[in-house]
């Protein structure tokens, strides 16, 4: 059709980072964007190492976790190297461990033939990119530019493995008349075959290498407007926004829950006494409340300076419906308002809030609050789970910090704790199960990502072990699991042999999960 496609890529995270340096300059007075911040900056590779990397574009995975420690990247060229490694091609392709290795000296830089230099020169002998794949072609087999745009091409077709192989004589007669020996030429060819299933091109790393950088920067030193930002773009990256909020109070951010005196649409800023920024949940993450309805509750909070009471917010703002009051009350948005006590109050009072007084109660003192309190508080599990249900998050503690005093008679080690273990350890770990995980490149294996009040452990379930506990692996919120700890160059994994589901935990519909017969 004669058509020209573009792909834009990273759109949600650019997205991102336009609010978070909007809400730097409103609060911070700083005006950055992605041409200005600092470059090479120390901290912004320490966290990098350290694969402190929750909501950092394109490096929060499990798998890329488990490679910054490694690779501890302390130039953008690494970082650009980073987001190429941990694809299906270069993984399919055998060019992660041998990269690693090179990279530390573990393993000496070999460059099979002299015309390989030109293209894997500065990837230590290791193809990380298409166009290294293209220049192989080239240099090797005597492609000319357009063939090796026709090797581009069927890299990136939908059947990309039928096309390669259209060419794969093609290729190996080129590498032969160029004296190349046959298990080389058949070892190239393999790793090109291996790019089929999806490897970058270098300029296309290149870019998502400049939001990593820019993304952590922000994250490394202005933590409240890049949770902000993060929280405000959503669905975005690989976690949950109650992961992003426990990373982010882990850091140190205080998080004020929704609430209708104060909280905005989306989440905002705000100056506490002491001068430093708080996190203020916005109303749109209350399930069920409309944004017209937000609106009209902005404007009436503004012109009437607050809301005196539950009584006086439903009359102020009449667009808010039952099932709307109902919903501000369960998450605790109401807890503010005069008079009200807990959350179960305010669910009271929202029952009688904007009714007409009947002739029976007319001059009566105050008949919608006389009287004692009918319902009794929530209990911490009733509040996590109207929390849960009502938002998909919570501002208050971690669900796993209720029962660690529980949990530390029971021998299970929090994340943190497994930091100072040493490897080959038998352990016990517990939390919130944040990710799961089967690659097609990972001969089925199961990478679990398990979160607590200290941070996030993962597992490593191997297929027969999976297959023993496949219901309870993909349908448990909750998980206790016993293993062997490996620790290897900072990288801590634990090897499940047992698991089981957490006996107590409140899963996110609210019900208890049971014990299995076989759990202590």
């Amino acid at each position: 059709a004669g058509l020209v496609k573009i792909d834009l890529l990273g759109l949600g995270m650019l997205s991102c980072l336009h609010d978070c340096f909007d809400l730097v300059a409103a609060h911070h007075g700083q005006r950055w964007d992605l041409h200005t911040i600092p470059q090479d900056e120390p901290g912004v590779y320490d966290m990098l190492c350290e694969a402190d990397t929750v909501g950092v574009f394109q490096v929060e995975s499990r798998a890329q976790m488990a490679t910054l420690p490694r690779l501890r990247p302390r130039t953008f060229y690494d970082l650009v190297v980073e987001v190429a490694l941990i694809r299906p091609g270069p993984i399919q392709g055998g060019s992660v461990h041998p990269y690693l290795r090179r990279r530390h000296g573990d393993e000496k830089t070999v460059i099979p033939h002299e015309p390989m230099e030109h293209a894997l020169g500065k990837t230590l002998g290791v193809p990380l990119f298409q166009e290294q794949m293209m220049q192989l072609a080239i240099d090797c087999a005597g492609f000319s530019a357009t063939e090796a745009d026709r090797l581009r091409q069927a890299m990136s077709a939908k059947r990309a493995p039928e096309r390669i192989e259209e060419l794969r004589q093609r290729l190996l007669d080129g590498m032969a008349d160029r004296g190349i020996a046959a298990e080389v030429a058949e070892d190239i060819y393999e790793k090109i075959l291996a790019f089929s299933s999806y490897g970058f091109p270098e300029s296309h790393a290149i870019s998502f290498a400049y939001l990593v950088y820019a993304s952590a920067w922000l994250k490394r030193y202005y933590p409240a407007a890049f949770t902000a930002a993060l929280l405000r773009n959503q669905p975005m990256g690989f976690y949950s926004p109650a992961v992003l909020i426990k990373d982010a109070q882990r850091h140190g951010l205080r998080v004020r829950p929704i609430d209708v005196q104060r909280s905005e649409w989306l989440c905002a800023l705000e100056e506490e006494p002491d001068g430093s920024l708080a996190l203020r949940i916005g109303l749109h993450y209350v399930k069920g409340l409309r944004q017209s309805t937000a609106a009209a509750l902005l404007n009436a909070r503004c012109c009437n300076e607050g809301f005196a009471s539950v009584d006086a917010l439903a009359q102020q703002v009449p667009e808010l419906n039952r099932n709307e009051l109902v919903a501000l009350a369960s998450v605790g948005a109401l807890n503010s308002l005069g008079e009200v006590e807990h959350r179960r109050d305010a669910l009271w009072q929202v029952e009688q809030a904007g009714r007409p007084v009947g002739p029976l109660l007319q001059g009566a003192a105050d008949h919608r609050t006389c009287g004692s309190k009918p319902l009794r508080k929530m209990t911490i599990d009733e509040r996590l789970t109207a929390d849960y249900a009502g938002t998909g998050i919570t501002t208050g503690p971690h669900p796993m910090a209720y029962q660690r005093d529980l949990l530390r008679k029971q021998g299970v080690l929090s994340a943190l704790e497994l930091e100072s273990c040493g490897g080959n350890r038998f352990v016990r770990i517990a939390g919130r199960v944040i990710s799961r995980q089967r690659p097609g490149t990972a001969k089925g294996f199961v990478f679990l990502s398990v979160e607590d009040e200290t941070g996030i452990a993962n597992v490593i379930i191997t297929p027969d072990v999976f297959e023993q506990n496949r219901l309870i692996v993909t349908r448990s919120r909750f998980l206790t699991v016993e293993g062997k700890l490996q620790n290897q160059e900072g990288v801590i994994h634990v090897k499940a042999q047992l698991i089981t589901p957490l006996s107590g935990a409140i899963n996110w519909a609210g019900n208890a999960i049971q014990p299995c017969s076989h759990h202590g």
